[in-house]
């Protein structure tokens, strides 16, 4: 075809008439460069003949600046006519297989480089997608026309140009060095024939990463999974603890596979792409994405666990539909059962999403048939995605990970371990998040409301606000083969099953769950919001002139630009001036003028609304803001007391805040966060001795305003050990001691004026106990009371009045030794 000038004509008269119907693109652009050594001859390889792809592939390659198929290219003596070829050939009109054997192409540039061994070719596969079809289920239409799994014949790839042309998406993928495999100095027959399997391989894992592995039909699914060995085993239960017939317990176990499994369709897929494409251009000013090329990377040879933080709703949809967009199957999503409503449901399921009960206490049979599905799912190699937070954070901060889906992927993972497994944290950022209001009536105290479909209409009612941007980071994923090695080395030597429970595996679930978190947080994006929330909250009156303001911000910038805490964080760009202006722009801030300039504040509603997005970002700043929180009693410490008092409470911030270093690693970190604070003038170092600034210097206020940043959490812990130590041993459960806390902390909210819902919220002093429990600081005797060191007092107060004022100390202590008694006599 392209041998001649006449055909290259004609090629080119076609490849113009085609682009007059189709729209093409190229899937992850940036993988586009390839690495190509441009001295070095290019080839592309094709899975099979197709004009119309090889048009297409001409097309992305003059986008792109790459050299063109089609022209001439030289290796050694040898002058190809051109740069492409076939891996494998088509059938014939008639369903015939020709049978000839490797490439010619294939074969000539091989034996041109056993001839001049100095010589190299690089060979890029290359996949055209017409539709990019997640091969899956029954749509007859989808079936004729979408790409897929099957062979294809001639009259079919017509009607798919014509019909799915529109959507024509390239994939490009690892360039292949034919030179290193002639060097292996094997036979031409066997280097050709060893090219062709690695090609054949690239392009299987190349296709399954973009239009997801060959699922059969959903019925079949279904069935298949009452003949599973968990399933045949609890059906078996079922019936001897039911009084049931086989019959009876095998269509019950067929109920619950149908409630759970997903009805994955590309139409679907399709129909929720355009719309939610109106959606995100509608309701936000756009979606910055980062780090995905390490996803794509890992996508085609495993299976991908996607473990997003979850912040509103839209996450699944936002996460799913960015994979799409990029040249990534879609996961299977775990949705809460709350969430199959009429319509809403449907279109959900056929969506990805799988549906899952709340819980699975006390029934077997539907966890078996869970289980069984997951493992499915897992063992085909198709993605997934669970948030390892359970339900939606309302307070913005990371919440305990629940680790029920994780401790069912690691038994599947253990029961077949031939796919390897890859976590994939995804954190999602938003500058406004859709389900605002109703997050700010929860944080005031109302009762969750239950989702309705009446809800959509809401979203249609805030169209009216301006949301900003939304961020998502794909962290650094988590190689569960890996993972294992390190927490439990010899797990591969074990003999492992479908009932294989060993007694490690609880141990592991949980540091997995911590594990995830800590990722998730790492991949924090830093936004305008987050900034300016953190930097108005930590005033007294929630206010602060604008220049002051931006001074803060500028601050925060620079610190964040020294030391960064993961390479997955991101920053906003701009200055403090820049962020101002954009908050402002979104009507998250107040400000009033006079002679002197603006003042900007948070008036009450957005004071409380402002702390889910400041907890957004609150562990980015735990560690300076502990540094700066020192120096708020005291003008002067030396380095080692520094790393003493923050060696004592950094495990109990790392548990609350899943902060990212080890013990081992705190040294360095604090140094280079002490280093910062001298840099920019919030201390000064002399001989290892680290003062502050004087009280009435600008710079002293800064530092004053970094340390506010935690003390609200170190003031958790205090009324904590108060309340324990005002007890005495042997006299409170953890459950009571989590109570009283509670209530302390809910009437010092009161006498202090904080505005901070989250500040008694109950999961934090629940997790509090159990760190000082997994420390050893506390012990349950054999009544389940709590007994403590009695150098617990001394760590307390040594702590305390180097971080808090000696006002809310005194105050923390008179409601610790005087709950019982009336408000008044507390104040007073």
């Amino acid at each position: 075809m392209t041998r001649s000038p006449l055909r290259r004509l004609i090629f080119s008269i076609l490849r113009r008439a085609l682009y007059l119907w189709v729209r093409s693109e190229t899937i992850n652009q940036s993988s586009t460069s390839l690495n190509l050594d441009r001295s070095r001859p290019v080839f592309y390889v094709l899975p099979s003949p197709a004009l119309t792809d090889l048009a297409v592939l001409d097309h992305e390659c003059t986008k792109a600046g790459l050299p063109r198929p089609v022209l001439p290219v030289d290796v050694g003596t040898l002058r190809e006519p051109a740069a492409f070829f076939y891996l494998t050939p088509d059938p014939d009109w008639l369903g015939r297989h020709d049978k000839r054997g490797a490439p010619p192409t294939l074969e000539r540039v091989i034996e041109a480089l056993g001839e001049h061994a100095e010589e190299d070719a690089q060979v890029i596969p290359v996949s055209v997608f017409w539709g990019q079809s997640p091969e899956s289920e029954s749509s007859p239409w989808r079936l004729l026309f979408a790409d897929s799994w099957a062979v294809t014949g001639r009259l079919r790839r017509l009607l798919t140009v014509l019909i799915l042309g529109r959507k024509t998406r390239v994939q490009f993928s690892t360039p292949l060095s034919l030179g290193e495999l002639v060097r292996h100095n094997k036979s031409p027959e066997r280097t050709v024939r060893m090219a062709q399997r690695l090609l054949r391989v690239r392009f299987r894992n190349l296709k399954s990463a973009v239009i997801g592995p060959d699922l059969s039909h959903r019925r079949n699914l279904v069935k298949g999974l009452v003949h599973g060995p968990l399933v045949r085993q609890a059906i078996d239960d079922e019936m001897q603890r039911q009084h049931i017939s086989q019959a009876k317990a095998e269509a019950q176990a067929l109920r619950y596979a149908n409630e759970i499994a997903s009805d994955y369709t590309y139409t679907a897929i399709r129909f929720l792409e355009v719309v939610l494409s109106w959606f995100w251009h509608k309701i936000y000013d756009g979606i910055k994405v980062n780090h995905i090329e390490q996803v794509q990377a890992i996508a085609p040879d495993h299976e991908v666990v996607y473990v997003p933080c979850h912040r509103s709703h839209i996450d699944y949809l936002l996460l799913s539909y960015l994979l799409f967009r990029n040249g990534l199957t879609p996961p299977h999503v775990a949705a809460g059962i709350n969430l199959n409503m009429p319509v809403i449901g449907g279109l959900l399921r056929r969506g990805g999403a799988f549906f899952m009960r709340r819980t699975f206490k006390g029934n077997p049979l539907y966890t078996a048939v869970f289980n069984e599905y997951l493992h499915t799912l897992f063992s085909k190699g198709f993605p997934v995605e669970y948030f390892v937070e359970g339900g939606r954070s309302r307070t913005g901060r990371m919440l305990q990970p629940r680790t029920g889906m994780l401790a069912i992927t690691l038994r599947s993972f253990l029961r077949s371990s031939r796919t390897p497994i890859a976590f994939v944290p995804v954190y999602i950022g938003y500058e406004r998040v859709l389900e605002g209001r109703t997050y700010l009536g929860e944080l005031r105290g109302a009762s969750k409301k239950k989702e309705s479909i009446f809800d959509l209409f809401k979203v249609f009612g805030a169209l009216r606000q301006r949301f900003g941007q939304v961020y998502v980071n794909f962290g650094e994923p988590i190689r569960l083969g890996a993972f294992l090695d390190e927490r439990q080395p010899g797990w591969r030597e074990q003999v492992h099953g479908p009932d294989f429970r060993p007694a490690w595996l609880s141990r592991a679930t949980t540091e997995l769950g911590a594990t995830v978190a800590r990722r998730l947080n790492e991949a924090a994006a830093i936004n305008p919001v987050n900034l300016v929330a953190l930097a108005l909250l930590s005033t007294s009156r929630l206010a602060l002139d604008e220049q002051a303001l931006v001074r803060v911000l500028d601050l925060y910038l620079a610190l964040l630009r020294q030391v960064p805490y993961s390479a997955h964080t991101t920053l906003p760009e701009g200055d403090g001036q820049h962020l101002i202006e954009h908050v402002r722009a979104m009507d998250l801030l107040a400000e009033q003028k006079d002679a002197l300039g603006r003042i900007l504040y948070l008036d009450e509603t957005n004071a409380v609304l402002m702390t889910y997005y400041r907890n957004n970002v609150l562990h980015i700043f735990a560690l300076p803001a502990l540094l700066a929180s020192f120096f708020l009693s005291s003008s002067r410490m030396s380095r080692e007391l520094l790393g003493q008092y923050v060696r004592a409470l950094y495990p109990y911030l790392q548990a609350e805040l899943f902060l990212r270093w080890t013990p081992e690693e705190l040294d360095e970190v604090i140094d280079q966060w002490l280093a910062a604070l001298v840099e920019q003038g919030l201390l000064r170092c002399e001989r290892n001795i680290y003062l502050r600034p004087a009280p009435s210097s600008r710079a002293f206020v800064l530092l004053t305003l970094l340390a506010r940043t935690i003390t609200q959490t170190l003031q958790r812990f205090y009324m904590a050990t108060s309340l324990l130590l005002s007890s005495g041993k042997h006299s409170l459960s953890a459950e009571g001691l989590e109570n009283l806390c509670v209530t302390m902390a809910q009437r010092l909210s009161i006498l202090h004026g904080l505005n901070a819902p989250e500040f008694f919220d109950k999961s934090l002093f629940r997790h509090f106990i159990q760190t000082l429990l997994d420390q050893g600081v506390l012990r349950v005797d054999e009544h389940g009371t709590l007994d403590y060191s009695d150098r617990l007092g001394e760590l307390a107060e040594g702590v305390a009045k180097r971080v808090l004022s000696a006002e809310l100390r005194l105050s923390i202590r008179q409601v610790a030794l005087h709950r019982d008694e009336p408000a008044d006599v507390v104040q007073g």
